[in-house]
């Protein structure tokens, strides 16, 4: 099959592209995946910040406040897990793709009671105590899900008050929550884990429209690239070549008075068409030599 020079470059042009689109295709692909998962766990890292600062200061000033009060009535507010929940369940309304829980092993509140797969990373915490964080992911069913969880430690002596036996424990809260759960708790001992989910479906959606955009972006300049590029072909070679060839064609056939090609620039088809007219204007006069 006859191909022309511009069908020739077409055809290594798009090849190479090609296999250049499918390698920028995978790497993005992988790239901006890691990159949306990178992106969920900071943001997850965030809200378990503002957990542990709810924490924080539940424990530092609100409990103080209500000490007395604990003696006639009990306020959950009074408790940092609970204030915790609470608040992250506040802000989790603009993150509502995002779970907060403290799963706990033996909680005072079972709405705190971990699940099967929670006891199992509690457990891995408890077993490793120099591990401050534990990422993973799981298979739900809503799809897979990415967690993070850091392990609930019992560090300060104060918290043992509400949880060694419910014969210690303020009398307000055993008539709330029973005196079969949430007692038995050690010091620095690993009780639960903050935990702070979401589904995977969330960053690859994220993932996936980017990647979308950034490919065609990429087939978008492409095919500006390939205009470009045939157009400049077409006026600096195979037009210029074709009209080369056309008075070749004509020289060939004794036309010595068609139209000189045109040698304007310093390129090499300038430089071919130069030393075609000075052959051109030799053949001619070499003929006319003949002649006389």
């Amino acid at each position: 099959m006859k191909l022309s020079i511009a069908a020739k470059f077409n055809l290594v042009f798009v090849s190479i592209f090609a296999v250049g689109f499918l390698a920028a295709g995978v790497v993005a692909d992988r790239l901006l995946k890691q990159s949306a998962r990178e992106e969920t766990l900071q943001n997850a890292r965030l809200l378990l910040e503002a957990a542990k600062s709810v924490r924080g200061y539940t424990a530092s000033q609100i409990q103080p406040l209500l000490k007395n009060q604990m003696k006639f009535e009990f306020h959950p507010q009074s408790v940092p897990s609970y204030s915790a929940v609470e608040n992250l369940n506040v802000i989790l309304k603009s993150y509502p793709d995002f779970a907060y829980k403290e799963a706990t092993l033996n909680p005072t509140n079972l709405r705190d009671k971990a699940s099967d797969w929670e006891v199992d990373v509690i457990q891995t915490l408890r077993n490793k105590p120099d591990m401050k964080e534990f990422v993973g992911e799981r298979d739900t069913a809503t799809g897979h899900s990415l967690y993070i969880a850091r392990p609930l430690q019992i560090k300060d002596p104060v918290c043992l008050s509400c949880h060694t036996t419910a014969a210690d424990a303020p009398k307000t809260m055993v008539d709330i929550y029973g005196p079969n759960n949430g007692f038995g708790w050690k010091l620095n001992e690993v009780v639960g884990a903050q935990v702070i989910s979401v589904p995977m479906a969330v960053p690859l959606a994220r993932a996936s429209s980017i990647f979308k955009t950034f490919m065609l972006s990429l087939f978008g300049v492409f095919v500006a690239v390939f205009i470009a590029l045939n157009v400049m072909v077409h006026l600096f070679v195979t037009r210029r070549i074709k009209r080369l060839a056309f008075v070749a064609d004509d020289v060939s056939m004794g036309k010595f008075e068609a139209d000189e090609f045109d040698v304007k620039g310093n390129d090499e088809i300038s430089g071919l068409g130069r030393s075609f007219n000075r052959m051109r204007t030799s053949l001619a006069s070499a003929l006319k030599m003949l002649e006389e």
